[in-house]
């Protein structure tokens, strides 16, 4: 187990994905994207998983690519077929029809800080530290991350972020609204877990149509957003799930969805 690059496990309907290359900050080789992909995949199939968790290994949660392994790849084919299957990652994560929480336990850094920006919800330990940190060896924002930063935090700032490469710490992540919650070092593993049960509970059809919605938001004009919107709902009044909420209404009890 402890020569896997990713480690996979369910418990509860929540499962944990967890970045294991401590030595390394979890940074990123062919063997960590290639056990990430499978591990994501897994958990879309199972049908005993209703939240996953994304955690890294140790004092980082990613430190981003590993530039080791990048000085591996001798030509342009390689250095593309690599970045590419990077890029993949995070189209995976953002049409995983489960929600994703970032549990982000130390750095994120590089393709790290956007391979979290690709999940649901973010939550970060006090310590935790963000850079994009690209620039400081000449290369450009990949996983993802001139699509997620600049739509979180605005392009100007996106860019003053891209353009540094300055280190912020989780105050001023949170400040910028680049995740949910900052906490305690100590309590991060249990409050995420707290609230990846309330993710299980709820609805996960309703989750589901709202993550690929949300997702794509800015692709749609108003008009067409309020059709999609009227068509999932119609959807939605045909499941088993919401007859279940109108009498776990009525008989003032929680509800227990089934994703049916």
């Amino acid at each position: 187990m402890e020569n896997q690059a990713v480690l996979y496990s369910v418990e509860n309907e929540i499962a944990t994905i967890t970045l294991n290359r401590p030595a390394s900050l979890n940074s990123m080789n062919e063997d960590l994207v290639n056990e990430l992909a499978s591990a994501l995949q897994m958990a879309e199939d199972a049908n005993s998983v209703r939240v996953i968790v994304l955690t890294g290994n140790g004092r980082a949660f990613c430190a981003g690519g590993d530039l080791a392994h990048l000085a591996t790849l001798k030509d342009a084919v390689m250095a593309k077929t690599f970045i590419t299957k990077v890029g993949k990652l995070v189209e995976k994560m953002m049409s995983l029809p489960k929600p994703i929480i970032a549990m982000v336990n130390g750095v994120a850094a590089g393709a790290g800080f956007n391979l979290a920006l690709a999940c649901d919800i973010l939550y970060c330990a006090k310590s935790a530290r963000f850079a994009q940190s690209f620039v400081k060896v000449g290369l450009v924002p990949d996983c993802g991350g001139m699509y997620l930063l600049p739509r979180i935090v605005g392009l100007h700032k996106a860019k003053e972020l891209m353009f540094t490469a300055d280190m912020i710490d989780s105050a001023t992540a949170e400040k910028l609204g680049l995740i949910n919650k900052v906490i305690e070092d100590d309590a991060l593993k249990r409050e995420t877990y707290q609230f990846a049960e309330t993710l299980k509970n709820s609805a996960p059809i309703a989750i589901q149509f709202m993550k690929s919605t949300l997702n794509n938001f800015d692709t749609l004009t108003l008009q067409n957003l309020l059709k999609h919107e009227a068509a999932l709902q119609t959807l939605c009044m045909q499941t088993t799930d919401y007859q279940e909420g109108l009498h776990a209404f009525k008989e003032k009890r929680p509800p227990k969805f089934t994703g049916k």
